[in-house]
């Protein structure tokens, strides 16, 4: 199930972004050969007028096939073609530019309505998150749950809700993320017994504070923090959320910033990333968290597609205006064979990631 909802969220996500790039195609005069879902081999096309439509087996993925966007090596094949005027390269910079920032645009975009929805229907926050905004009905939410730690062996999750805390000798009657961790730290090794809400399931587990999961403290291997819902009428939701999608912008760029960085160090933590699988179950999570934590994991995604997608990488959009930024200082088009070759390492590269991070995903689940 979890699978399945993922494919939907990629899906939604991928169309949004190909979207916008069809469309200010369409706009600025473009031949659009294709709009695609999913990579080839091709499950179902249809052509309507000039461009077809289709649906492919590989689902991690998408595309627009825009007519002259990836020029032969030999620049005079086009010339056989009909619709010159309305190849890619041969518009003007600008023109070009639109296109290739239109699929971030339209992530960004994306992002902030569905924060806005969620903001409407009740959205997740931390309790002091928002200084101007009133947080209703808190509650303790495990946010991390460390693998092969007391609270995983134990059966808790990320996204339970703790609600009670009682050791042999006492009972924590307030619970917070602090008054749990100092509970946990005066009983080193001594059994806790932890009632939890997931959903609608309640339940208890036993758990035994350690100590070396934390530095000079016993813990069980949980984050902690005190989340409720922020709800807001539709306009004030429009603009709290404009605010929301900066500041994640803000904070996504600086943490992929740091990981591609330690990438090119040789110094990367793999562990720290999701790929498809690890993103597959980080979406069931928060779908069983309620409709609102759904939407603003789902924004979250499409922030990180709009970031990533902007990283100056060859097959990536923000490669390619890299090359049209070139091409305007140089004021001449750059050797198709070498754009070519680039792009090709480039979405080589990506997909060793992509399998790199799989694996690590993989692993995770044994």
């Amino acid at each position: 199930m979890n699978f399945v909802l993922f494919i939907i969220v990629l899906g939604a996500l991928i169309f949004v972004h190909e979207l916008g790039h069809f469309l200010v195609a369409k706009k600025c005069g473009m031949r659009v050969d294709e709009f695609g879902l999913g990579f080839p081999p091709r499950v179902f096309g249809k052509k309507i007028d000039e461009t077809t439509y289709s649906i492919n087996w590989i689902p991690f993925g998408g595309f627009v096939k825009i007519f002259g966007e990836n020029p032969p090596d030999n620049p005079e094949a086009e010339c056989l073609e009909t619709g010159e005027e309305r190849s890619f390269n041969k518009k003007n910079r600008g023109l070009q530019a639109a296109v290739l920032i239109a699929g971030v645009s339209f992530n960004i975009i994306f992002a902030w309505l569905v924060i806005s929805a969620s903001f409407v229907s009740g959205f997740p926050a931390p309790v002091g998150y928002y200084q101007d905004l009133p947080v209703e009905n808190p509650r303790l939410i495990l946010t991390q749950v460390l693998t092969n730690s007391p609270a995983s062996q134990a059966g808790l999750r990320s996204g339970d809700a703790i609600v009670s805390v009682a050791a042999n000798d006492s009972v924590l009657p307030d619970l917070t993320a602090d008054s749990v961790s100092d509970f946990m730290n005066q009983h080193q090794d001594r059994e806790i017994l932890i009632g939890y809400e997931r959903g609608n399931e309640k339940g208890e587990v036993r758990v035994v504070p350690v100590a070396g999961l934390v530095a000079e403290r016993a813990a069980i291997g949980v984050g902690l923090d005190l989340i409720g819902t922020v709800k807001l009428p539709f306009f004030r939701a429009l603009w709290e959320s404009a605010k929301t999608t900066g500041v994640l912008l803000v904070e996504i760029t600086k943490g992929l910033g740091k990981f591609f960085y330690k990438v090119f160090i040789f110094q990367a933590d793999f562990s720290e990333v999701a790929g498809p699988i690890g993103i597959a179950g980080l979406v069931g999570t928060a779908a069983s968290l309620g409709f609102a934590n759904l939407l603003g994991f789902v924004a979250f995604i499409s922030l990180n597609l709009a970031v990533i997608n902007l990283l100056p990488l060859p097959a990536l959009d923000g490669g390619r205006l890299l090359f049209v930024a070139i091409e305007t200082v140089r004021r001449r088009p750059l050797n198709p064979k070498i754009v070519n070759y680039l792009n090709g390492i480039g979405f080589a590269l990506l997909l060793i990631l992509m399998l790199v991070i799989t694996y690590k995903d993989i692993i995770k689940l044994f």
